[in-house]
């Protein structure tokens, strides 16, 4: 069913998603490919699944902004009115707004359905990797913050601050959302693209 309104969620994303380059419309395309592979696995609702992975950022405030823990309450709020809009069926739209609401780390809301962990999985699994580090490193970038301390490059002997330098935000956050999958097939995922960060790192250290 949901294929009939992908075109219309599609524009709508282009036309509201302003904000960092790490969250663009080539990452929603990832997250709903991610959710997708898991749903199927996971036999889930993909006609709550696939409008909250493609809604999900629509409305995303910057990483430095004071509102940011409510980005995906607000991204929730307007993806509802957008899809009552487009008359989506409206059985689905409370589950759908509760996956966009607890997609977000730093949202802090539960996911206890399971199309919202498998939204939040999607998600989180785009932080990671490859994909990852290159988003880390481009909002980085665009904070103007260095790759690392040139004191301790690792935090080994400091506590880890992503506010000042780029790769304490492996050690703060990325490193450990494998941890936080929920789903099985997000966890397998989470571990093969967290090895290869824990690899990027040791190869980094030889080059500094």
């Amino acid at each position: 069913m949901f294929s009939q309104y992908q075109q219309q969620c599609e524009e709508f994303i282009v036309a509201n998603m302003k904000t960092d380059l790490a969250h663009d419309l080539l990452h929603v395309k990832r997250v709903v490919k991610l959710a997708t592979k898991i749903a199927n696995e996971e036999q889930a609702e993909l006609n709550i699944v696939l409008p909250a992975a493609w809604l999900h950022d629509c409305l995303s405030y910057p990483k430095n902004h004071a509102l940011r823990s409510l980005s995906s309450l607000h991204a929730a709020d307007k993806a509802i009115i957008f899809l009552r809009n487009i008359d989506y069926p409206e059985q689905y739209l409370l589950p759908i707004h509760h996956a966009i609401s607890a997609h977000s780390v730093s949202g802090g809301v539960v996911a206890d359905s399971l199309e919202a962990q498998i939204v939040q999985d999607a998600d989180r699994l785009d932080a990671l990797g490859a994909i990852g580090i290159s988003r880390c490193i481009q909002v980085s970038s665009q904070l103007d913050r260095p790759l690392y301390s040139p004191e301790d490059a690792f935090a080994i002997d400091r506590e880890a601050d992503d506010q000042k330098f780029t790769i304490d935000h492996f050690y703060q956050k990325l490193l450990k959302l494998a941890a936080s999958m929920n789903t099985e097939v997000g966890k397998e995922i989470a571990l093969q693209r967290t090895r290869f960060m824990e690899n990027y790192l040791q190869q980094l250290a030889l080059e500094i």
